[in-house]
């Protein structure tokens, strides 16, 4: 969809005169025509240059003044709102105390509520404002530099900084008004607990689902969360700031091996991941040593982080063995806080982080920066939401002669000035999308809440499972030194928005207002454009009611028509630079339906097309071939002369499969809808010189069936070799020449599945994911073959040395 279309699509009614005049000023960069509408135009000079900027420069003082007034007004409101909050919960202790009944409370509260929810409405539809007309001004000064060969983009960013009207942080409104929707919500009752909500727990288990979420919308999301979980404070005696949100993260490894990084990606039974992190500035002292380890399902065992706390001044000396893990905990057991078993659970934990990191050679590798938006009930875990924003990943080593952290465990020259301007473009990373965590603690059999399936499932969310931002940011910023990249890498450039999602999204009360503001409906005509989209069809009546229903029927339909027309012819008068948009230049046409399936089981859904494959972690013949063709070795020929015969069975089988055997079964239901049509399925490659690591989980049954498999061919095997053993024992020479043909299949039989439990046990270590290389083609119509032929041979000398066709 191209920007203009997208922007007369979701313009707010309320403010619709407030938005960049967008299609004005694509007019104003199109100069008059010399010899009329089939002849060239009048070249741009300086008069049309400062026009342009005049009308440019008015535009953005409209947008900016208005977003300044509106974000007034919603300050103003919610002030209003919690002095009102601040009444109601004074009358409804009075009431408590006395024995009276305030029969108007309740009233009041639901009042209360209706009144927050268009607040929160006020602020979903002023953030939707803000980010149109951002993208409005950055395509407009794309399309005039594009046009005119002047290079305004410079210019006018010094202009959009001095009237910031898209650098509003409406975190601090989204912490406001989840504590007094909650407190409504919860009629002054709200959930009690430690406000840390596991900051002092050192071991906790969660199940986590991640979920990808596009800037455009990550205001709206948090505005839907905070009607059900309210936002977590650590401290609600201080106001908000913004690096209260802030989480740094330095994560661990060896640079020569990758040990970690290998681990962590492929998911290995123990895999761990060291990191150290550090909530808010710099200046904060305390800091975190966490350890994460993987346990597989099999096991029994959950996967488990732990950590716990060092001073920053003594993180160098620690991590370097120069002060013992008793050194480092005197301090806890001399305040005796907590218990001894605690401590001593502690310090062991502290005693295998050491000894790893300097047995492993560990140095920092990888930074990861965010803002940590969550939402919980005080105290309560069973459901805990965190959206993380502004997600940004550095390199933290001393790799490449470039000296960044130098002897200290982190680089000094950051803090938490995202996006870190200071710091060349080889060394950070922004990741384009907002990361969501749902960490659920459910009882057996129990079902997540309805509003959380409905959230999952809506547009605003792109599933991403066992998304990491240590493996993210590792790949990311070592692409010379990391060969194997995680299976969500090849996605980056794939658009993640989605059709809105019907019913589902802010909405204002029924009393306060009637239209949501998710999506303008477009039967919805304002009285503007309805008058005159009907003088643009040559009707003459009025659009109210006169008494002939049907005529009016008629007027608005012939108006809605026109309307659609007219809309045609702008959305055609949109040229090739009004690109769609797209994530990082990507201008695909196609988008995804709904969260039904997340990527990979929608791709695995559509049936693989034979020149096309999914991942290249199985193809290494050609990376071996083009290996020891460069380097000369013997190994060239034979893998060439593989590589041919490969090519030639392939094109064999491709032969065989063009013949129609079976009806085609439909696609997974789930991914056709009737409204968006047929999804494309997109087929990944890894980049030149890198695998894709996909997900593979292998439990012991795997193995186990495996041998099962193995164990089926011997009997087939013991049961053919007994054949030719009873055939032996009729001792004339057709009877041996049988039992020679059944041996034979026997033997054959029996090699054969040798070789083939050998290499599926071997793929099953290694983690391979192709699925047709598990599959069993030819290898039991081959043995219904041998049996075939080493029958007919024993009947067919049977029959000739009887003479039954003499």
């Amino acid at each position: 969809m191209k920007f203009g279309q997208q922007l007369r699509q979701s313009l707010i009614k309320d403010y619709y005169w407030h938005y960049i005049a967008y299609d004005e000023l694509k007019e104003a960069l199109k100069t008059p025509f010399v010899n009329g509408r089939d002849g060239e135009r009048k070249p741009w000079d300086d008069d049309d240059e400062a026009a342009f900027i005049r009308q440019l420069e008015s535009e953005l003082d409209k947008v900016f003044s208005f977003q300044k007034l509106k974000s007034q007004e919603i300050v103003g409101r919610i002030k209003s709102s919690e002095q009102e909050v601040k009444q109601v919960l004074q009358r409804q202790e009075e009431q408590d105390r006395s024995d009276e009944t305030d029969t108007d409370l309740e009233e009041d509260f639901e009042l209360l509520e209706a009144d927050l929810s268009d607040i929160i409405a006020d602020v979903h539809d002023l953030a939707k404002y803000t980010q149109l007309n951002y993208t409005g001004f950055q395509k407009i000064i794309k399309k005039h530099d594009k046009q005119t060969n002047i290079y305004l983009k410079p210019t006018f960013s010094t202009r959009l900084k001095a009237k910031p009207f898209f650098q509003d942080n409406y975190d601090a409104f989204i912490v406001k008004l989840s504590k007094l929707y909650d407190l409504v919500r919860t009629r002054g009752n709200p959930v009690k607990g430690d406000s840390a909500a596991g900051g002092g727990q050192q071991n906790f288990v969660r199940q986590t689902t991640k979920y990808w979420v596009h800037p455009d919308n990550i205001t709206e999301l948090k505005l839907i969360i905070l009607k059900h979980l309210p936002v977590l404070v650590f401290n609600s005696n201080k106001e908000f700031e913004e690096k209260d949100s802030a989480i740094s993260s330095i994560y661990y490894d060896n640079p020569e091996t990758w040990e970690l990084y290998m681990g962590r990606l492929k998911k290995t039974e123990g895999a761990e991941a060291i990191r150290l992190r550090w909530y808010g500035g710099m200046e904060n002292e305390t800091i975190f040593v966490e350890r994460k380890t993987h346990r597989e399902d099999w096991t029994g065992e959950k996967s488990v982080k732990a950590r716990f706390t060092l001073k920053e001044k003594n993180v160098n000396a620690f991590l370097a063995g120069k002060m013992t893990v008793e050194e480092a905990f005197a301090k806890m057991r001399k305040e005796g806080k907590k218990s001894e078993k605690e401590i001593n659970d502690l310090a062991q934990l502290a005693k295998e982080v050491q000894y790893r990191v300097i047995s492993r050679k560990l140095v920092p590798v990888t930074r990861s920066f965010y803002h940590r938006t969550a939402f919980q009930l005080p105290g309560d875990a069973r459901v805990r939401i965190s959206l993380d924003t502004e997600l940004s990943m550095t390199r933290e080593d001393n790799l490449d002669g470039v000296s960044r952290a130098g002897k200290n465990w982190r680089r000094t020259d950051i803090g938490i000035d995202w996006p870190f301007s200071q710091l060349p473009e080889s060394d950070v990373a922004l990741f384009p999308y907002a990361v969501l965590e749902v960490k659920l603690q459910t009882a057996a059999g129990q079902e997540p809440p309805q509003w959380i399936r409905d959230l999952t499932a809506s547009h605003l969310v792109e599933a991403v499972p066992k998304f990491s931002k240590f493996i993210h940011g590792t790949a990311t910023m070592f692409p010379k030194r990391i060969d194997l990249l995680p299976f969500w890498m090849p996605q980056m450039d794939v658009d993640i928005r989605k059709p809105v999602t019907h019913k589902f999204g802010i909405e204002r009360p029924a009393n306060l207002g009637s239209y949501s503001t998710t999506e303008i409906d477009e039967d919805e005509i304002d009285s503007d454009d309805e008058a005159e989209a009907m003088a643009a069809a040559g009707s003459t009546g009025d659009v109210e009611d006169d008494g002939d229903d049907d005529e009016q029927t008629r007027q608005l339909k012939a108006a809605r028509r026109a309307l659609d027309e007219h809309r045609r012819a702008q959305e055609q008068d949109d040229d090739d630079d009004d690109d769609t948009l797209r994530p990082n230049g990507h201008t695909d046409s196609h988008v995804a339906p709904g969260n039904m399936l997340d990527e990979e089981e929608r791709l695995n859904a559509q049936p693989l097309v034979d020149e096309e494959y999914l991942y290249d972690s199985d193809e290494e013949n050609d990376d071996a071939l083009e290996e020891a063709k460069r380097s000369g070795s013997w190994k060239y020929y034979p893998l060439l002369v593989q590589r041919h015969a490969q090519l030639g069975s392939n094109a064999i089988i491709n032969a065989f499969k063009s013949i129609p055997t079976k009806t085609p079964l439909p696609a997974n239901a789930n991914v056709m809808t009737q409204m968006t049509g047929q999804v494309q399925a997109r087929r990944f490659k890894a980049p030149p010189g890198k695998r894709i690591h996909v997900p593979v989980r292998v439990e012991p049954k795997v193995y186990f069936a495996a041998e099962r498999t193995f164990l089926s061919w011997l009997e087939f095997s013991i049961i053919i070799g007994s054949i030719a053993a009873t055939l032996l024992n009729f001792g004339d020479n057709i009877s041996l020449i049988s039992a020679w043909a059944f041996t034979l299949v026997a033997i054959a039989a029996l090699v054969y599945s040798v070789v083939i439990y050998a290499l599926r046990v071997e793929m099953i270590r290694t983690r391979r994911a192709n699925i047709n290389r598990y599959y069993d083609k030819w290898g039991t119509s081959a043995l219904c073959a041998g049996l075939f032929v080493a029958t007919c041979v024993s009947f067919g000398f049977r029959i000739r040395e009887d003479g039954w066709f003499e």
